[in-house]
């Protein structure tokens, strides 16, 4: 008869997509979580798709030794892209590492909240045979940080969990619905979501996940290859297993960016995903303030010079909402733009984030959340997110650019 597995203060599961070229960081993170490993009160616990050559493997993490020492299950091709992989890892973490509470780290690239899909292309040429009869393919090449190198010259690529072998990522409707289903499986909402990619800390992605996470952390900016400080991250945890998950949110916050100097330029922020119907509210109040205002060419001139000045990160699509919220207010903006401005700063600063902080001077007006505003064109795929239905942020995207192009 087998044995019913203890239940534990926390399981830490890490979903490790490093079929890409962050597999040796992968390879990296696994030492040092090793560091720390599991106690009497914490599983840690990893599933590891590496790069092709190498089989997909489910970890649980001791103190000591070799990672292949920790193997528990070998799994083959794993499409980490596919929402039903991760799901099934979930499924397997929960049955075999129950606890109390769950941390879930979802690691890899990471690309904000659009879902194109940047493999098109290259699926495409891959039927397309060269002249020598070998199949093209695109190669990545290794990146300093956790973003595709595409993402440099292509702002519309965004995704997480790429998968490079199998040219297929997770896309933010597939989070929503595998966040769901593992919240289902719990019986409660999942306690924190970590995202160790780049650019994850946006108020689309916290929006679309809040049905079933309580909190989240994440990066405004792009992350460096290294990624979270593993050791330093479960070395608190296992000292204080009674960390609730508010306190464990904002702790990961102070030891990533403990773990960096300022001429990393990081940032990084806990989110309290119980704020995302406030958050929304005042979202909605700013579009609608912003829109109206497109009315008065002064207005107009003064969002223009706003979004020329306001913290922007790696894809510059991506703004920091308070920087811009700030501004507006120091230009003099009035009437209904002011008190939506201030309702914004009051509920993002005092509510949803909950910590946060920055590396490296070029940060220095970041406050945790960003924002999609780009200076182009509205992508297509933004109005299927249900921040964007709820809030009507990109109809005055389109209404503001369509303004400045006439002009």
């Amino acid at each position: 008869m087998a044995t019913k597995p203890v239940k534990k203060a926390w399981t830490v599961m890490v979903y490790m997509a490093g079929d890409n070229n962050l597999d040796p960081e992968g390879v990296a993170d696994l030492k040092e979580m090793k560091k720390v490993g599991s106690t009497d009160q914490l599983n840690v616990i990893a599933e590891f798709d590496r790069a092709a050559g190498h089989v997909a493997r489910r970890y649980y993490l001791r103190k000591g030794g070799i990672v292949t020492g920790d193997a528990v299950d070998s799994l083959g091709a794993v499409d980490t892209g596919d929402p039903k992989f991760l799901m099934d890892f979930i499924r397997w973490g929960v049955a075999n590492y129950p606890a109390e509470h769950y941390l879930l780290v979802l690691w890899n690239h990471g690309q904000g909240w659009d879902d194109t899909d940047i493999y098109a292309d290259e699926r495409h040429r891959a039927l397309r045979p060269l002249a020598s009869g070998r199949a093209r393919h695109a190669v990545f090449h290794t990146p300093v940080r956790r973003t595709l190198e595409k993402a440099k010259t292509d702002p519309t690529a965004r995704a997480i969990l790429l998968d490079d072998n199998a040219k297929d990522f997770l896309d933010n409707q597939e989070m929503k619905k595998v966040l769901a289903s593992a919240a289902k499986l719990i019986g409660r909402k999942i306690d924190v979501l970590g995202m160790d990619a780049c650019l994850m800390s946006m108020a689309e992605v916290g929006y679309q996940i809040r049905e079933s996470v309580d909190y989240a952390v994440g990066s405004e900016q792009t992350e460096p290859g290294e990624g979270w400080p593993y050791q330093t991250i479960l070395a608190a945890l296992a000292k204080n297993p009674a960390t609730k998950p508010r306190d464990l949110s904002t702790l990961i916050v102070d030891k990533y960016l403990a773990s960096y100097s300022a001429a990393d330029s990081v940032t990084y922020a806990a989110s309290d995903l119980s704020m995302t119907d406030a958050l929304a509210a005042a979202v909605a109040g700013l579009a609608t303030a912003l829109k109206a205002g497109l009315k008065d060419v002064a207005s107009q001139q003064m969002i223009l010079s706003v979004r020329n000045k306001v913290q922007q990160y790696e894809v510059t699509d991506n703004i920091d909402l308070v920087d811009f919220c700030s501004l507006l207010l120091k230009a003099g903006a009035g009437g209904a733009i002011a008190a939506a401005c201030a309702d914004v700063i009051k509920v993002v600063s005092t509510g949803y984030i909950l910590k946060q902080g920055y590396r490296g001077n070029d940060m220095r007006n970041s406050n945790g959340l960003a924002i999609y505003f780009p200076m182009k064109s509205v992508s297509p795929l933004y109005a299927g997110l249900d921040f964007s239905r709820k809030t009507g942020w990109d109809a005055f995207l389109k209404t503001y650019l369509a303004a400045i192009r006439r002009r």
